[in-house]
Formats: structure tokens, C-alpha cells, sequence
């Protein structure tokens, strides 16, 4: 009686659904010119109201990372140095002045100061100062403080603008040039870097969607209208997003180019699902209106189910600690949900009004059904589906075992600059004429109670501690801030003569002379602003590491080692505390919290995803088997993408938000197909055998099932070829296993794997709705 109830329940719900899409289909094909002329008017207003999502995007690693981190806190520790950065509002900007082949001229050093004056004049720039000349004379740094932080992309932007329009009213002689380093240079490059390659890719995308959609209808009209709404979503989520941005939310290059390939992909995916139904009710005979309402009550619930899939599991990323993980949850959510509204309303609306001639030139004819190859496919596999099960099944597990090579790397948003932009000039000059101190260093943070200005001795115990560890390629510190060595004698009696640095950089200091020191190490002494803080409370070093550079999966991984080292120093000099800021630093605390909401996350995704699929399935063991489904298509793309990448291509390690986003994708997006599939199955199972139910699903379903993976596929490889901003390797790497995973997801599982399964268990793979005791079983 209890198992009836349910059934009834189910079954209910079902007549529920089928209405309120009926009823939706109506309005929308009655309303079709108002319908448009709404969602027109909607992208108009969006545009005219909210910030772009490009103006919005950071790929600061820092930004995403709680205070509470280690990392984090060392920033925080090293603020009276480094600036507050992504921990508050004041950083530095580094300008480097450089003459190749010969020393600064009196001309040169006039240049810099007028550049100073300049650069001080800025807006949001609370100080300019001359910060020290290099050792070789050919250079010096002028250091910038400014009121932006590493999480304020779009301010980054407009100071780093508005600095390198001061160069050319500096009136620098012929042969000095002038250039941008640091974090905020690095920031705004990288940004206009990811706005280029994000256009790139949706240019790319709509070239390559436009191009399968005209091969698979041979029609520009269904072509178009498949594609337009997406298009459309795309403008509208992101004006939308852009405003989450503009009230907090980071948005990561990956964020911007992910929406790209889900709106593009997956609301083609729904449209395609919507236009074959209506290209097959037109077949049978239904007037063009007529074909639009039934095609929407037929498909309805399945592309709300299949964005609900993907809404509920994004939606779960905000159980995560890690911020990019968090904060690509509710941007990305939006996006979809935009495009579910439009696939759900303008889409039909469209059809409703070019009707047949949706499909001009070809001619849609009553009675003209086709099954084609996937009606052959389906009779072999229903004739052998433990064949067909075994064999995939070991294919998968087979191709599983390649995911023990899995070595996590790095972050897709790399901190160095794109090549040829001014921040990689800035940097290679400043690596160049000030070789001890590099534009991406780990920072070694020491504080003490009192002063290291009269007690010097400390920093001489810490530096020594730290070049015996054997862990450093490069270290440059108080002593030695830009490759002129200082004595501890020297530093002290030109903190007795000139106090500290600090107060001496917005004064004529290259032309300052003490007795007893060289020039040089009077510029040595003035580069120990950046080393020293005012009331010498807190010290730094500069470091290159042996294991790699910051960026490396290498350095990352030696990052517990290097605050083993550093601890052990600041225990010899008696500081009572230390901390490693940096690009490495940064990565390994976000990788151990990746890993952390890696196993929060999924399990409540799968819950809720699970629990989605029985409502639209009204079954409680298809969701079962079709989850575990996607469980081996994740585990077989992680290790095909870790043979491709580490095995053959030799790299270091894999994006370690590669496995995270691969099993939220693959189960939301592996679920749409999934969905479509089962609900055409169940469809048919109740006036067919179910054997001949799967035949008849899998020959109608087939073709949109390729086309809509080939074309989500597809996206997803042309983010791995176009590649992202400055992620490079890493990002080409997460969008080839996402590729991989929806390719097998569509010519493997769901047209082979998940209709064997579906003709093995018969009647029990509707339980406990109606279906599963009705005539339709064979």
C-alpha cells in the first residue's frame, strides 16, 4: 500500500509538470513578438545598467584565499613592507628607469625625479619616492603606494593606465626606458591578457557551434536560431555577473571563461533539444504552433532539469572554503538560470514564428521519421547489452588507472605577465639590474618586539641560518637589497646619519654622500625601504627557491620545507614571529583547502543531484546507476587527461582544480543527456515493450545526444586550444579533460553504457512509479 501511495504521488506530479508546460508552451507561441521584443529590451537595459564582466575579473590567487591561511597571515605580517595588498587598500608599484649599455646620466636622474613628481600626482596615489639606483648604475626603481589592492583588478587597471601616461611627459632622454613592475602591474596586464584570450575563445566558439549547426541541419535559419539565444544569454549573464563582481564576488578568468563555454555549449545543447522535437512533431503531422507546445510539454522538464542539474551542483560550491570555488558557484549559477529562461521562452517564441521555415532550404514533410544509424546502434546493443556493458565498463576502468599518475600543480592564473606587455618588460628589467630581488619572489616575513635598527646582529643570525638551509637559489635582504653588500657596521651608522630610509625617499637622495660609505651603498641603504620597515620591527628577505620558480608545481610543493627553514631562522634570531608570502605560498595553502572541499563538496552534490533526478525520472534506482555512470567517466577522463598531460607531456603536475571542476561539470552536464535519454525512454515504455522502448529512444534521441555533446565537447576543446589569459598550460589542460569527459560521456555512456543498463533491469529501473508494473515490460 505504502509503495501504491508513492506510485500515485509520482504520477501526480507527472500530470502537474506536463500542464504547467502546456500552459507555458500556449503563452509563449501566443505572446511570440512581445516574448522577443522582451528579451531584446531586457539585454538593452542590463548593458546600459551593470559593468561588463571582463572589468570584473582578478586572477589574483591571494584574493581567494581567508584570512586565516598561513600564507594569508604572512602577507599580513609583511604589510608595513610590502604594502596591504589583498589584505587591505594600499599597495606597491614599482617603476623601473633603465639605460642599457652605460650608467645613469645627470639628464637621466633629472628624468626620474620629474617622473616621481608625475607618478605622485596620480589619482588614488597616496606616495612616490625614489627607492635606490641598482649597482651597476644603469637603473633605479621609483616606488609607487597607491590606494588599490590585489582584489581590485578594475582600480588596478585605471592607476597602471594612468602611470604609464606620465612616461611621456616625463621627458626621459633618448635610450631611458621606463617601465611597470610588481603584483598591480602583473594584475593589470593579466587582465587585459584574459579580456583578449575570453574574446578569443567566444569568437571561436560561435565560429565552431555555427559551423556543426550548419552540418547537422543543413539549415542557416535552425542554425541560427539554435544559436542566437545563447548568444543573447551570454549579454545579458554577463552584464548580470559583472554586477555580483562590481558587489564583491570575485570573478576569476576561469569564472569569464567557463561562462563562455556553458552558456554557448549547454544553451546550444538546450536548444537543440527543443528544435529536433519540433523538427519531429512537424514530421508527424502537428500544425507549426501546434509542434511548438508539444515539443516544449515533451522537452520542457527535461532542459529544466538538465539546468537545474548543473544550477544545483554550482549552487554546492558555496559549501566550499576556497573562494575561487565559492565564488564561481553563484556567477555561473546566474548564467545558467539566465539561459534557461530564454531556452524556455524565447527559443519557442522564435520557432512559433518562423515555423517550417526554420529549417529552409530542406522541407520537413509529414510522415518522414527517420532512424538512421542510431536505430542500428540501439538494436545491436538491446541484443547484447551484457556485451556492450562489459566491454565499456573495462574500457573505463582501464583508462581509470591512468589517474594514479595524478600529481596536483599549480593554479590556472599564473602571476607572471603576458609576454610583450609592459609589465614584462618592467620585470625583466628589474630581474636584470636588480638580480637580488625578483619581481615574483617568496617573501620571508620576521617580526620582533623591538627594533632590528639597534640590533642589527639579529638579521645577520637570520641570513646566515637561511643560506646554510641549502633552499635558496637567490636571497637578498637587509644586507645585501640590491646586490651591494652592506656590513652591519655600514647599516648602522647610516641609520645614525640619515635615520631610516624611508624618510629619505621623497628627497634628492641619489645625490646624498656620507663619509666613510660609497655611493653605491648609500643606494643600498635606500633600497632598504623595501627590507627594513620604518620602526624596524619587521624584516624580510627576497627569495629565488632551489625547487623551482614561484609559479612551479615544484616550489609549491617545497613550501612546508621553506617554513620549516624560515621558523628555525627566526627561532636563531629571536623573532617572535615568521610567515612566507608569495605566488607558492599562496598555491599550497589553496591546493590543501581545495583538497579539504573536494570531499565536502561532491558527496552533497551527488545527494542533491540524485535526488533531482528521481523527481524527473520518478524513479528511485535510475538515479542510482546513473550517477555511478558518471563516477567512471570522471575517473576515465582524470586519467586520460593525466596520461596526455604528465605521462606524455611531460609537465610537473595538473591544475589541481581540474578534478574538482571535472566531477562538478561531468555530473551536472553528463546528467543532461542523461535525462533526455531516460525521459524519451520512459516515454516510450508506455505503449512499447522496453526493449523496443530503448530502440525507439535511442534512434530519436541519438543524433541530438551527438550533436549537443559534440558541440559542448567541442567548446570545451576550444578553451584548451585558445587556452585563458596567463593560465597557459594549466587552464588548455582543464579544458581538455572537460572535453575528454563529455565525449565519452556522449558516444560512450549515455547512448551505449546507459541503455544497456536500462534493457538489463527492466521494470525495476522505474520503481516504484506505475511504469515499473505496467504493460510495457516485455
Amino acid at each position: 500500500m505504502q509503495s501504491d501511495r508513492v506510485s500515485s504521488q509520482f504520477d501526480e506530479s507527472k500530470g502537474r509538470v506536463t500542464a504547467a508546460y502546456e500552459a507555458l508552451g500556449r503563452f509563449v507561441v501566443r505572446f511570440r513578438w512581445p516574448v522577443v521584443a522582451f528579451w531584446l529590451l531586457v539585454a538593452v537595459l542590463t548593458s546600459a545598467a551593470f559593468p561588463s564582466i571582463g572589468s570584473q575579473v582578478n586572477d589574483n590567487n591571494n584574493a581567494f584565499l581567508s584570512s586565516s591561511e598561513p600564507s594569508s597571515r604572512a602577507a599580513a605580517l609583511a604589510a608595513p613592507l610590502l604594502g596591504a595588498g589583498a589584505n587591505g587598500g594600499v599597495s606597491d608599484i614599482t617603476i623601473v628607469a633603465s639605460r642599457s649599455g652605460g650608467q645613469l646620466s645627470r639628464a637621466d636622474l633629472d628624468a626620474v625625479a620629474r617622473e616621481t613628481r608625475l607618478a605622485a600626482g596620480v589619482a588614488r596615489v597616496d606616495s612616490a619616492q625614489l627607492s635606490g639606483l641598482s649597482a651597476d648604475g644603469a637603473a633605479a626603481q621609483i616606488r609607487v603606494r597607491a590606494a588599490v589592492s590585489g582584489g581590485d583588478p578594475n582600480t588596478a587597471t585605471k592607476i597602471v593606465n594612468a602611470l604609464q601616461a606620465t612616461f611621456r611627459r616625463a621627458g626621459a632622454p633618448a635610450g631611458l626606458q621606463l617601465h611597470l613592475a610588481g603584483q598591480i602591474a602583473t594584475l593589470a596586464a593579466n587582465q587585459a591578457s584574459s579580456n583578449k584570450s575570453s574574446n578569443q575563445v567566444q569568437a571561436f566558439s560561435f565560429l565552431f557551434i555555427i559551423v556543426l549547426l550548419l552540418v547537422v541541419f543543413r539549415s542557416l535559419p535552425a542554425a541560427l536560431v539554435t544559436l542566437l539565444p545563447s548568444g543573447l544569454a551570454l549579454a545579458i549573464a554577463g552584464r548580470v555577473i559583472g554586477a555580483e563582481g562590481q558587489a564583491g564576488i570575485q570573478i576569476s578568468s576561469i569564472t569569464q571563461i567557463l561562462l563562455i563555454v556553458l552558456l554557448l555549449g549547454a544553451g546550444t545543447d538546450y536548444g537543440l533539444f527543443l528544435v529536433f522535437r519540433v523538427r519531429e512533431e512537424l514530421r508527424d503531422g502537428q500544425d507549426p504552433h501546434t509542434a511548438v507546445v508539444r515539443a516544449l510539454v515533451r522537452v520542457g522538464e527535461s532542459i529544466t532539469g538538465s539546468a537545474g542539474t548543473v544550477i544545483i551542483a554550482l549552487l554546492t560550491l558555496l559549501l566550499a572554503s576556497f573562494g575561487l570555488y565559492k565564488d564561481l558557484g553563484v556567477p555561473l549559477a546566474s548564467g545558467v538560470a539566465v539561459m534557461l529562461l530564454i531556452g524556455l521562452t524565447l527559443l519557442p517564441a522564435l520557432l512559433a514564428i518562423l515555423g517550417p521555415r526554420a529549417f529552409w532550404p530542406s522541407r520537413v514533410r509529414a510522415g518522414e521519421q527517420r532512424e538512421g544509424i542510431w536505430g542500428r546502434v540501439a538494436t545491436r546493443l538491446v541484443s547484447r547489452p551484457k556485451t556492450t556493458l562489459g566491454v565499456g565498463v573495462i574500457l573505463f576502468l582501464a583508462l581509470a588507472a591512468g589517474a594514479l599518475g595524478y600529481t596536483a600543480g599549480g593554479f590556472g592564473g599564473d602571476q607572471n605577465p603576458p609576454a610583450g606587455s609592459d609589465a614584462a618588460a618592467g620585470n625583466a628589467a628589474l630581474a636584470r639590474h636588480f638580480p637580488q630581488t625578483s619581481s615574483n619572489p617568496a617573501n620571508l616575513i620576521l617580526a620582533f618586539r623591538d627594533s632590528a635598527w639597534q640590533h642589527p646582529v639579529r638579521i645577520v643570525a637570520a641570513e646566515r641560518w637561511l643560506r646554510d638551509s641549502a633552499q635558496f637559489r637567490q636571497l637578498s635582504g637587509p644586507l645585501d637589497p640590491n646586490g651591494t653588500r652592506l656590513t652591519v657596521a655600514q647599516l648602522g651608522h647610516l641609520y645614525a646619519t640619515l635615520g631610516p630610509p624611508q624618510q629619505l625617499l621623497g628627497k634628492a637622495a641619489a645625490g646624498l654622500r656620507v663619509p666613510g660609505v660609497s655611493p653605491q651603498q648609500v643606494h643600498a641603504y635606500l633600497a632598504d625601504a623595501l627590507f627594513i620597515s620604518r620602526d624596524g620591527t619587521v624584516i624580510q628577505f627576497e627569495a629565488s627557491l632551489v625547487a623551482g620558480d614561484q609559479g612551479s608545481t615544484a616550489a609549491m610543493n617545497a613550501t612546508p620545507k621553506i617554513r620549516t627553514v624560515l621558523a628555525q631562522a627566526g627561532r636563531a634570531a629571536g623573532a617572535h614571529a615568521t610567515g612566507v608570502a608569495g605566488e607558492a605560498a599562496a598555491v599550497y595553502d589553496i591546493n590543501r583547502t581545495a583538497n579539504h572541499d573536494l570531499a565536502v563538496v561532491v558527496p552533497v552534490a551527488i545527494v542533491a543531484i540524485g535526488i533531482l533526478l528521481a523527481l524527473v525520472l520518478r524513479s528511485l534506482v535510475a538515479p542510482l546507476y546513473l550517477i555511478v555512470s558518471v563516477g567512471l567517466s570522471f575517473l576515465a577522463s582524470l586519467g586520460f587527461t593525466t596520461i596526455v598531460f604528465i605521462d606524455i607531456g611531460g609537465q610537473g603536475g595538473i591544475s589541481f582544480i581540474l578534478p574538482f571542476l571535472m566531477f562538478v561539470f561531468l555530473l551536472a552536464l553528463g546528467e543532461d543527456y542523461n535525462i533526455l535519454v531516460m525521459t524519451r525512454i520512459r516515454e516510450e515504455a508506455h505503449d512499447l515493450p522496453l526493449r523496443e522502448a530503448v530502440i525507439r529512444a535511442v534512434s530519436r534521441t541519438g543524433s541530438t545526444v551527438t550533436s549537443a555533446g559534440v558541440i559542448l565537447g567541442g567548446t570545451f576543446a576550444v578553451f584548451a586550444i585558445v587556452g585563458g589569459g596567463s593560465g597557459g598550460s594549466q587552464l588548455r589542460a582543464i579544458g581538455f579533460g572537460l572535453a575528454a569527459g563529455i565525449l565519452m560521456d556522449t558516444f560512450l555512456v549515455r547512448t551505449l553504457l546507459v541503455p544497456a543498463t536500462v534493457t538489463l533491469l527492466g521494470r525495476w529501473n522505474w520503481w516504484p512509479s506505475r511504469l515499473a508494473d505496467g504493460p510495457a515490460q516485455d
